[in-house]
């Protein structure tokens, strides 16, 4: 499970819509991106915690943490896209550290974080069982893993209708939201295709961690995922 070798192609799609990325996301989510990462983070990170945006993009899940905790945590932006990071500074008070690299291969110690966050970036994983591992492996004991993503439902009536939402109304508003370069949304369907329905990823998950909180909205069509090492 996971890209395998629609990594790259996603990766330089992701480099292409920078520009674009928050305003399309905010869109695409119906508006609830906020309200979902909130929602994942309350209760799960705390004051005096360090944490590990992985997979940060502009780090809008550690901006959400730092607010819940009045700026008293440590952050980490983890992110295979060097220009991704490189337009973070404008978003934090205090640039937190920023560091380049990809799921399978965390450049940290064993047991070093309180919480890793993941905020619609786990799906791009190159391999996903390997990059499950490896923030179990970076997490202290008792330490939470929050995922919030794209959900693909267990019942397939409700599946087939978040496919067609991303297969074609996603696409109309990408454009009406970012222009052309919005389009490249498209990709999106691409990662969602190849990620599992939410009972697998559960599954998946408690292959490595002691318990799974899951919780769904938009009929399954998005989650919110603690799970505990």
């Amino acid at each position: 499970m996971g890209l395998g070798s629609y990594w790259g192609e996603v990766i330089e799609v992701l480099r292409e819509i920078i520009p674009i990325y928050d305003k399309v996301n905010s869109y695409i989510s119906l508006g609830k991106d906020v309200e979902h990462r909130n929602r994942g983070i309350s209760g799960r990170v705390f004051p005096g915690n360090k944490i590990l945006d992985a997979g940060s993009g502009f780090g809008n899940m550690s901006k959400m943490a730092l607010k819940l905790c009045d700026g008293n945590i440590s952050v980490t932006l983890y992110d295979p896209l060097v220009p991704m990071l490189k337009n973070t500074g404008t978003h934090f008070e205090k640039t937190p550290d920023l560091i380049n690299g990809v799921f399978e291969h965390i450049p940290f110690k064993d047991g070093e974080f309180d919480a890793v966050l993941c905020g619609y970036s786990l799906r791009d994983a190159i391999n996903l069982r390997i990059a499950i591992s490896e923030i179990h492996r970076v997490l202290k004991n008792n330490g939470r893993f929050v995922i919030i993503d794209l959900g693909k439902p267990d019942e397939a009536i409700i599946r087939l209708g978040v496919s067609f939402y991303l297969r074609f109304i996603l696409p109309i508003l990408a454009l009406i939201a970012g222009g052309r370069l919005g389009l490249k949304f498209g990709t999106l369907y691409g990662t969602y295709k190849r990620w599992p329905q939410n009972k697998k990823l559960e599954k998946l998950l408690l292959e490595k961690f002691s318990r799974v909180e899951f919780e769904k909205d938009l009929m399954g069509g998005a989650i919110m995922v603690a799970a505990y090492k």
